[in-house]
């Protein structure tokens, strides 16, 4: 696809879904910021991988609903690739803990949204002003923004659904500028997400209940993501798609 030489800045892009999304760029010839939170050894390691396969990248830590990091991370960004950047994913999010809409406080609820809300609101923000005409961003949401997510989830799928809704009123407000954003909603996803908050059993049954019978896989998503960030999709804006192999339609 038509990302060689394009900037592009992942946050979170050193584990998971993030790290494939991170890699994926890199194999297509990108120029990678890989965002990590406080793992600095995975950060390395995915900047490692990329100048392996012949990419170039580097590792920026932050905290992305910090404004302090965000903007020490478009600064490496420039320092490093120049002062335009073509493609922004935001992948920062989690669920933090499962918990009750009765067990949960404003505390945690306001930190649920911060992390998957304003935290994409903050990189966006940032990041735009070095975009020009044919840039891309894309959005990680979830299947949970779309049916309110298992049990404990409300704080999360709350928070996703915001992105999508986020997603759409950023395309309009960027269009004229053409500059695209679009959303991915991942359903089941082998991730260690699921290792730690979701028990087997769970993820068989969802797994036999998904028509292609199986959770999907990182580098799955993380194909789709360099899509909507490519000139392939050039007349897409405003999306939201789907991933989770049959298991909910919308």
């Amino acid at each position: 696809m038509s990302l060689e030489n394009k900037v592009v800045v992942v946050t979170g892009g050193s584990r998971d879904i993030g790290k494939a999304v991170s890699l994926t760029f890199g194999a297509a010839g990108a120029k990678v910021v890989v965002n990590y939170f406080n793992n600095a050894a995975q950060g390395d390691e995915t900047v490692a991988e990329i100048e392996k396969a012949g990419g170039s990248a580097i590792a920026v830590g932050g905290d992305m609903t910090k404004a302090a990091d965000v903007a020490k991370l478009v600064a490496a960004t420039r320092k490093a690739f120049g002062d335009k950047i073509d493609v922004l994913v935001n992948v920062v999010g989690g669920l933090v803990a499962r918990k009750s809409i009765g067990e949960m406080d404003v505390e945690f609820f306001d930190h649920v949204m911060r992390l998957n809300v304003t935290s994409t609101f903050m990189a966006s923000q940032a990041v735009i002003p070095h975009m020009g005409a044919g840039s891309a961003i894309v959005n990680l949401a979830s299947l949970a923004g779309r049916d309110g997510g298992g049990p404990g989830a409300a704080a999360y799928a709350t928070s996703k659904g915001a992105v999508m809704t986020l997603t759409r009123a950023m395309a309009k407000e960027l269009g004229p500028s053409n500059i695209r954003v679009n959303c991915v909603c991942p359903g089941m996803i082998a991730t260690t997400f699921h290792d730690e908050f979701t028990k087997d059993a769970v993820r068989a049954n969802v797994a036999g209940a998904t028509p292609l019978r199986r959770e999907g896989q990182a580098q799955e998503v993380a194909d789709l993501v360099a899509y909507l960030a490519s000139d392939q999709s050039s007349f897409m804006t405003g999306t939201s798609i789907d991933i989770n192999g049959g298991l909910a339609f919308s």
